[in-house]
């Protein structure tokens, strides 16, 4: 019985070691391989004074060498925190001081950028260089990955139990900075058995692993492709050619994406050496708009469509069988294996069919909560009603999402509960927008919000008022907001009015906004 996440390639290389596990340019490994890297790996991270519970952060793009990096963590006991390589410096300070990262493994180029973050990060004692190149540092050990690698192999792996800590992955709230969901290991082991056993994963499979690593959706191209040992092919993604080319170029059979990146595909010319061995094509982070879902049918008439739907304190929670596509292509589904979906009314009581509720997530994917966060995890993660109405004893995950669901038990998104925007496949926390407007000085007030769009699902809309005295230079205000936030948290418009409209309680009426700017 597998207990640890790296025990997926440990048996994976006993079954199949011979057989290719990660392709990353032009460099392939076999499960073999692979796994010799994962245990070097985590013996290394001992060596460095890993202990059971120590937080190992990994910020890089996606290659053979982050896999070995988040695996070894679980081998030496550690738990590792993948870290988005679009984020900038501030926002990976955040996070590493957030968690207590204690190792941080990332490039020569990306140290050189955080080297100003990591003087007010007191719990990183050893940054470990992937690539070539050492660096000097006042305050943390630097070791490059080759001597990480080169050293006496790992004596035994896997301390602690399968609901140990395995990962922290980040994710935005609708208020301040982004929170650390806790993973255990028992969580991301269910999770891959449970979704490559409706996707009908098999040794034969080539996935594309084109989402980050550090989203949920993204990691489990890897958990799901160990499980049954296939082949994962590593992208960093830039043009929506590059997918087409991979796809044809390793006959790939499985892809999972978000929906602007359906978007930019449905556009692509696909050759029949591109699409033909395609046998699954899924969609998470958002709703696919129905005429993107039938341009790919068209486009991969020999693959299966799945429409599914996830959140990363419960990693996946329903999917649409294929077989339902064309009778109710709009639905989210029903839930996945070994999880349970109840929809539930504001006090707590089941809905009926037809009734808009909360989705709530309760099995063994619900994840032990947020990271130092107790309020939060409280609030987001309580008991679920049981059938007589008494409350069920283990945590379920209370999602803010709004959903109805029909007489035969499938689910229909309806909205967010809260404030979050969700764009690009990413949930964006709209404090942290204002939170960098307000530090540039540029703007007295700030509201930060989610329009619909047909390719981003939402676009983010800045509103601002002037600062006293002045008017807004939004040339400047975008050109600190490019500084501080990744490409997909950038407002696509800037709209300035003189005051923003307050609730009775004094806070921004951000519900009047939204109805001001659709008028």
């Amino acid at each position: 019985m597998r207990t640890h996440l790296h025990e997926l390639v440990a048996d994976a290389a006993a079954r199949r070691g011979g057989a290719p596990a990660l392709t990353y340019k032009d460099d392939t490994v076999s499960y073999a391989q692979l796994w010799q890297g994962v245990a070097a790996v985590g013996a290394g991270l001992v060596r460095l004074g890993v202990e059971r519970g120590d937080r190992v952060a990994v910020w890089t793009e996606k290659r053979i060498e982050a896999v070995e990096a988040m695996f070894g963590a679980s081998a030496a006991g550690g738990v590792f925190v993948p870290v988005n390589p679009l984020l900038r410096p501030r926002q990976v300070g955040y996070i590493l001081a957030d968690c207590a990262v204690r190792v941080l493994v990332t490039t020569p180029e990306r140290y050189a950028l955080l080297r100003a973050e990591l003087e007010q990060v007191k719990s990183v004692e050893h940054v470990v260089l992937i690539g070539g190149g050492r660096a000097g540092s006042d305050r943390q050990t630097v070791t490059v990955w080759s001597m990480l690698r080169d050293g006496d192999p790992l004596g035994s792996t896997g301390t602690g139990i399968d609901v140990d800590m395995a990962a922290i992955l980040y994710t935005s709230g609708s208020t301040g900075r982004p929170k650390g969901v806790v993973l255990s290991h028992r969580n991301l082991l269910a999770g891959a058995a449970s979704v490559s056993s409706y996707l009908a994963n098999s040794a034969d499979d080539v996935i594309l692993a084109a989402l980050p690593l550090s989203f949920d959706a993204g990691f489990s191209q890897l958990t799901t492709a160990f499980t049954v040992g296939a082949h994962v092919v590593l992208m960093n993604y830039l043009l929506p050619g590059d997918v087409v080319r991979l796809c044809a170029r390793h006959r790939v059979t499985g892809l999972t994406c978000v929906p602007p990146l359906w978007l930019q595909l449905a556009d692509q010319p696909w050759p029949e050496e591109a699409s033909t061995h395609l046998r699954y094509f899924a969609n998470t982070g958002g709703r696919m708009p129905k005429a993107t879902l039938e341009r790919l049918r068209g486009t991969f008439p020999n693959a299966l469509p799945y429409l599914m739907y996830g959140l990363t304190e419960a990693f996946r929670s329903t999917y649409l069988d294929p077989s339902e596509v064309d009778r109710r292509p709009d639905s989210i589904g029903r839930a996945i294996p070994n999880a349970e979906i109840l929809v539930i009314r504001p006090d707590g009581t089941p809905c009926e069919p037809g009734e808009e509720g909360e989705l709530v997530h309760r099995g063994a994917l619900v994840a032990l909560g947020y990271w130092n966060d107790p309020a939060r995890t409280a609030q987001r993660f309580r008991p679920a009603p049981g059938r007589d109405g008494q409350l069920l004893p283990e945590p379920a995950v209370w999602s803010g999402d709004t959903v109805v669901r029909d007489e035969e038990g499938y689910l229909y998104f309806v909205g967010r509960i809260d404030d979050m925007i969700k764009t690009s496949g990413y949930r964006v926390s709209p404090t942290e927008i204002e939170e960098v407007v307000y530090d540039s000085g540029l703007a007295r007030d700030a509201v930060a919000l989610g329009r619909p769009d047909p390719k981003l699902g939402q676009r983010v809309v800045l509103v601002v008022s002037p600062p006293d005295g002045a008017e807004v230079d939004r040339t400047a205000l975008l050109a600190v907001l490019k500084r501080e936030l990744p490409p997909y948290m950038l407002p696509r418009e800037i709209v300035v009015r003189p005051t923003l409209p307050r609730s009775p309680n004094g806070k921004f009426d951000r519900n009047l906004l939204r109805q001001e700017l659709t008028s």
